[in-house]
């Protein structure tokens, strides 16, 4: 008869723990490559205010973890591209950082040209119209609307998956000059 009693107060005790532990396994935070139905990495930015052409096309995978909002974004090669003719932006080939709403911090990966020098962006923040890119001392404010149209890597002389060789906006002037002096010795 202790036993049964015992048993009586230990079973709904055991059913608990079983159920927590299937609600565990089942829920996982992170988003992986391992996951089927893994939004595009372009539905995130947008769930998180940010605009699309912020990550240009030709991103070969990413990881999110939805509790901390770490991510990394993987390309199969650094990237660059240019915004209105003359910003320009870089990401090697392993981006990464924190994500909240409005907000990408800690950043690793990613660089803005300014005065003819790559510096390492740290933050980059929604300001209303604008975007913030925050590096070591200084701060740069570029509006959301350049980012509005998707990006896409490009090259000078060897094009792979996700670049392109014609760029919707112009490249700079001198690479502008090396390609056409590599097309005019092609042809």
């Amino acid at each position: 008869m202790m036993c049964s009693a015992i048993t009586k107060r230990l079973l709904p005790l055991a059913a608990a723990t079983l159920i927590c532990i299937i609600l565990i396994i089942h829920t996982t935070p992170a988003i992986s490559s391992s996951s089927s139905s893994k939004p595009s990495v372009y539905d995130l930015l947008d769930d998180y205010n940010f605009p699309l052409g912020l990550l240009p096309q030709g991103i070969k995978d990413y990881d999110f973890n939805i509790t901390t909002g770490k991510f990394s974004i993987y390309f199969n090669r650094a990237c660059t591209f240019s915004l209105q003719n003359s910003y320009h932006m870089k990401y090697k080939p392993i981006f990464e950082g924190y994500l909240s709403s409005g907000r990408l911090y800690s950043l690793k990966g990613i660089y803005v040209r300014a005065f003819l020098v790559w510096r390492e962006v740290e933050e980059i923040l929604q300001r209303g119209d604008d975007l913030v890119f925050s590096m070591k001392t200084w701060s740069y404010k570029l509006p959301v609307d350049y980012f509005e149209e998707e990006t896409q890597c490009w090259c000078l002389f060897t094009c792979g998956e996700g670049q392109v060789r014609k760029l919707k906006t112009s490249p700079p002037s001198f690479l502008f000059m090396k390609t056409m002096y590599r097309s005019n010795i092609d042809n």
